[in-house]
């Protein structure tokens, strides 16, 4: 508390949450900063943003709650198809969850636009075929 008996107002007190668009505007750079030839290979993948996972999802993954899951990749991803698409195949989608993305920002040292990419480029690693042991091995050799 201030000597004035109040509680200082900081720079962060008046600024809402980031909402849905400021979301997927990250995203949309993040995706645009990816090198041509994977944006390539993405083509027809739509990126949504939502506050939560589906209750659908989150049983169908024996989550504990919707703050469990960052983003998740639903579809057909390429190493499946080889490319082809089929008549009656539902487009292949990469969801990021903006709440618990929230969630996992407050308790980190990354900023906002890093996790979202972070998460943008791990779903689209299971678009690519990629495994989640694949992945991170992929991220151990970076570091």
């Amino acid at each position: 508390m201030g000597r004035d008996g109040r509680f200082p107002v900081n720079r962060w007190a008046r600024w809402p949450a980031p909402g849905l668009d400021d979301f997927e505007a990250l995203a949309r750079e993040a995706f645009d900063a990816l090198p041509e030839e994977f944006r390539r290979l993405c083509e027809g993948v739509e990126i949504r943003v939502k506050d939560f996972p589906e209750e659908e999802v989150i049983e169908t993954m024996d989550l504990v709650s919707g703050y469990d899951l960052l983003g998740l990749f639903e579809g057909t991803g390429l190493a499946q198809t080889g490319g082809a698409t089929w008549t009656g195949q539902t487009p292949n989608r990469i969801s990021l969850y903006r709440r618990p993305i929230l969630d996992y920002w407050v308790g980190g040292d990354d900023t906002l636009d890093e996790i979202i990419a972070h998460v943008l480029i791990h779903e689209i690693g299971h678009h690519f075929g990629l495994s989640d042991d694949d992945m991170e091995r992929i991220e151990a050799r970076a570091d």
